[in-house]
């Protein structure tokens, strides 16, 4: 007869958790397929110790070409138009909320469709978290008088939050309502954004005092400390609080969400989709990046008047905008999310196919997992744990893991003012330039990861191998931090007044030029002289004039006294903002950052899928949350807050609000280039090591064959070989 198709076009598909296969064989001559009825539904085949069913016939893929439930001799079977999908225990597979299924919505009920709104779901995530934040970091140190490790803090309140939720919800969500779980937690993650915007609004206007406000050389100086100090800082607990929601929130997003649509494909296409949902979270941050930079060429006061450019260190951009559209998507985007069943129709024919990779323990405790009651109740979470802490090379691949986050939270939080620094950019540019190399080489890393382990069918022992390639390969790239872009010589900061080099690198901004000024260092606004040197401010300068004609759209100051007059007849002027770096390295410092960049994410996919294919099914979800935690609590963590404390002490220049040390203005370009190529040096040495021993201590099952790469799906394998049978009148 002709089976029955829904709006998918996949076959509809259930079975029980508990059949009770009483019916005997077929006789010879009649097919191997029979079905018995069981509470008005139609199950085909005989029994498996996983509750499964399997033909008598050779392969298992033959089930798959043939319809997957016939009626004997002839007998036909009624069937109304709409399908409505239930499973054996009666839960309704469609899609829809409650009782709302309509028929329009079942379109999207597909792992396509659950891949579509996750990838939304998680590029929100990355250009939220990693995009918008690490982008507008040093717009709100500047804004709410932060350093450097207050900032790396709020970039690890959201490590400490996903920590905390990860136990939770990976044991409880992996055994429950998956799609629930990920929907309210984008919701909860939308409303971290919206929370994280919250002190733009709550705080008075940004005051910007420039250099022509103040006055110039000679000008009116006076500047109340008053009027200067703040305790703005104190907003660090609202962004720390919005972080900690958002990572409440992405907690089920890449632990559920990965192990849900790992449950729900192919064996091989598994990667793929993977890797397809983690190249969108790498989008995200590049997004972020982009999208933020844009941002934050608009004042943060909107629609106010100021006489400053992007350029000048005072200026803060609208970094506020883009987490206010964010968080207003996630709520959107949570609504389908909360609308898919427990399980996609059609799903159980992947457990079928599916042969186990997870690795062996001698003492053989670990096919405890396989019990189809492990891990539904509380009491199995120690026992679970312990499964896990006894797998060693899920332990060095979660180790591996850790010793990468740290780089990639330390890189991604601050590259972006590691390129300001280096390059002589400003907030703006910088954040477009770190974009522009996270796109290409994080996106397409990333994807190509999991295009490689399905191209070559590659199983956990070489998926682990391939990490190796990729972490060595990064480790010798990251060399290229030997080599740095010198400072931009700056009057007072990095060499004297008159060319000569600063004793004991003690700050002089103070000259023969200038003394007479009554300059206040509350006020940094620096200009380019015409002798390609960088002052403090007009006044530093000795600027006596400020011309009311706009130069290229900079500010243009005249009768600087302390500007070099060897090359023109009379004092020198001095254009606003940071002169422009002309370092002959920068391409070949790009060049070798894409290259880290590229193989550091290159491994993160085949990583991943080592892991899920490690240990047990059953503990899959588990495992990742436990992966996780380890990573979280060893990289992703301690990684901002060790690169801001490193970054402050390249410092050269700090933020003097009346005695009060504020954020820093300039660093010392030779010292973060040596303290990155350090803590790259470092991690990269302990990834190196951690998956050269989980690929040594790793044991695959005694029964796999690492030649059929294809085996579960093109039937190679006879499944009740590989999975211990019961007996035939047992309950299963």
């Amino acid at each position: 007869m002709e089976m029955p198709q829904n709006s998918t076009g996949e076959n509809s598909f259930c079975f029980a958790q508990t059949l009770n296969f009483s019916h005997p064989s077929p006789p010879p001559g009649e097919a191997g397929w029979t079905c018995d009825a069981l509470n008005g539904r139609e199950v085909c085949g005989t029994p498996l110790s996983n509750g499964t069913a399997s033909s008598s016939a050779p392969s298992p893929s033959d089930s798959c070409a043939e319809p997957l439930c016939s009626t004997t001799l002839g007998q036909e079977t009624q069937f109304d138009e709409g399908i409505k999908y239930v499973s054996a225990e009666g839960e309704e597979l469609a899609c829809g909320w409650g009782r709302f299924t309509p028929g329009c919505l079942q379109l999207f009920n597909t792992s396509k469709g659950i891949l579509f709104f996750l990838c939304v779901a998680s590029f929100l995530q990355g250009m939220t978290v990693n995009g918008f934040i690490n982008t507008v970091i040093t717009s709100i140190e500047r804004r709410f008088d932060l350093r450097s490790y207050q900032s790396g803090l709020i970039a690890s309140s959201y490590d400490i939050a996903a920590c905390i939720c990860l136990t939770f919800v990976s044991y409880f969500g992996g055994n429950g309502h998956k799609p629930r779980w990920l929907g309210w937690g984008v919701l909860v993650m939308g409303l971290g954004s919206l929370l994280f915007a919250l002190p733009h609004f709550t705080t008075g206007p940004y005051e910007v005092h420039s250099a022509a406000e103040l006055g110039i050389c000679g000008g009116n100086q006076s500047l109340p400390c008053a009027q200067a100090a703040s305790s703005l800082s104190s907003y660090r607990f609202i962004f720390m609080l919005g972080q900690f929601l958002h990572g409440m929130g992405a907690t089920p997003l890449y632990t559920l969400g990965v192990t849900y649509l790992d449950e729900n494909v192919k064996t091989n296409y598994s990667p793929v989709y993977i890797a397809v949902f983690y190249t969108a979270a790498i989008l995200g941050p590049a997004a972020g990046y982009l999208v933020g930079g844009m941002f934050l060429n608009i004042y943060t006061e909107i629609g106010r008047e100021i006489d400053i450019a992007p350029e000048n260190t005072l200026w803060v951009g609208a970094w506020w905008i883009g987490f206010l559209g964010a968080g207003a998507a996630s709520l959107l985007i949570s609504i389908p999310i909360l609308g898919y069943p427990h399980r996609l129709p059609g799903s159980q024919r992947y457990i079928v196919m599916r042969v186990s990779e997870a690795h062996q323990l001698k003492d053989g405790s670990h096919k405890k997992a396989s019990d189809p009651d492990f891990g539904k109740t509380v009491k199995d979470l120690p026992r679970s744990v312990l499964l896990l802490l006894k797998n060693p090379t899920f332990i060095f691949l979660c180790l591996a893991g850790a010793t990468e986050a740290t780089l990639i939270a330390g890189m991604s939080t601050f590259g972006p003012k590691f390129l300001e620094s280096q390059f002589s950019l400003s907030a703006s540019e910088a954040a477009t330039f770190f974009g522009y190399l996270v796109v290409p080489a994080g996106g397409g890393g990333t994807f190509l990861g999991g295009f490689l382990v399905n191209k070559f069918k590659l199983r956990c022992s070489g998926i682990i191998k391939l990490c190796l390639l990729c972490t060595v390969s990064s480790l010798l790239a990251i060399f290229i931090f030997f080599i740095h872009c010198p400072n931009m010589p700056m009057a007072g900061v990095t060499q004297m007044y008159g060319g000569s080099a600063l004793p004991g690198d003690h700050l002089n901004l103070t000259a023969a030029c200038n003394a007479e000024c009554g300059c206040l260092q509350e006020t940094y606004s620096p200009v380019c002289g015409s002798d390609d040197v960088m002052y403090y401010s007009p006044c530093h300068a000795g600027c006596r004039k400020l011309s009311e004609k706009l130069r290229n759209g900079k500010k243009v100051y005249y009768e600087c006294s302390c500007v070099d007059k060897t090359l023109q007849a009379g004092p020198g002027h001095a254009e606003a903002g940071k002169c422009t770096s002309s370092c002959a390295k920068k391409p070949l410092l790009l060049f070798f950052m894409f290259v880290v960049i590229l193989f550091t994410f290159l491994s993160s996919i085949p990583a991943l899928t080592a892991t899920l294919r490690c240990v047990s099914d059953r503990q899959r979800s588990f495992a990742l949350g436990i992966q996780w935690i380890v990573v979280r609590t060893l990289g992703g963590i301690p990684g901002p807050i060790a690169f801001g404390s490193m970054i402050d002490k390249s410092c050269l220049l700090w933020q003097d609000q009346c005695g009060e040390q504020g954020s820093c203005y300039v660093y010392q370009n030779s010292a973060m280039s040596r303290y990155t190529l350090i803590a790259g040096l470092v991690y990269k040495v302990l990834g190196t090591t951690f998956f050269i021993v989980a690929c040594l201590l790793y044991k695959p099952p005694p029964e796999f064959v690492p030649g059929s790469s294809n085996a579960s799906e093109s039937g190679n394998y006879d499944l009740q070989e590989h999975k211990p049978s019961l007996p035939a009148e047992e309950d299963i």
